[in-house]
């Protein structure tokens, strides 16, 4: 089998209005019109027209130019890419392979593999899936499953599981994520996510050869 294995793969009603819990509403219950008090039609004179003549600039101007924040505010994350996978890995100084069949990425430690791929139909979600070098002999597995799952238990982020054994017959140790990026990611984004799976895979090869004396 291959050496990374496949994936297996209220709303509220809200109301308009607003109302005080006394039943009033927020003008105090009275009914105004357009008409009524100082302020209604008929309190303004007749309006001369060379007053309304003035053009609006086309590019708004001054203190109150509101447009730099609405363009930040449109300019939403972008779609994440594998170059854009390549790029987060280098600002992190993770040096990388890419796999000229699949373009996953690829990186080695001592101990252990991480692969960084874009999974689903549309390639948006986010799989780092991490594998240890070392492997579990079938009849160590009573004891390698508590420990997998105690790690699970206690840890965040990675969650790690024995694979099917391969032809060997020797049951391989993963740890993996996955993370829905329909949206899309900024790159500090981005950098973090990878930069946690990166750093966790590590701190899970460490535990499977000291603390959880699985290898």
């Amino acid at each position: 089998m291959p050496w990374w294995r496949k994936s297996q793969r209220d709303g509220v009603s809200r109301s308009d209005s607003v109302s005080r819990p006394d039943g009033a509403s927020r003008n105090g219950g009275a009914e105004q019109t357009a008409d009524d008090g100082p302020f209604g039609p008929e309190a303004f004179g007749p309006i001369d027209a060379v007053t309304v003549r003035r053009r609006v600039p086309a590019e708004r101007t001054g203190v109150h130019d509101l447009m730099p924040l609405l363009k930040a505010a449109s300019s939403g994350p972008s779609p994440v890419t594998t170059d854009r996978l390549s790029a987060a890995l280098r600002r992190l100084d993770v040096y990388f392979l890419t796999d000229p069949g699949t373009g996953n990425l690829v990186a080695m430690w001592e101990r252990h593999a991480v692969m960084f791929a874009l999974e689903g139909p549309d390639r948006d979600i986010l799989m780092v899936r991490a594998r240890a070098h070392g492997t579990v002999a079938p009849e160590w597995a009573p004891q390698a499953f508590p420990a997998v799952n105690s790690w699970n238990h206690d840890r965040r982020f990675l969650k790690a599981y024995l694979g099917e054994p391969g032809e060997s017959g020797r049951l391989p140790l993963y740890a993996e994520m996955q993370v829905p990026l329909v949206p899309g990611a900024h790159d500090q984004l981005l950098d973090e996510l990878l930069g946690c799976a990166v750093d966790v895979a590590e701190a899970w090869a460490d535990w499977l050869h000291g603390d959880g004396a699985v290898l």
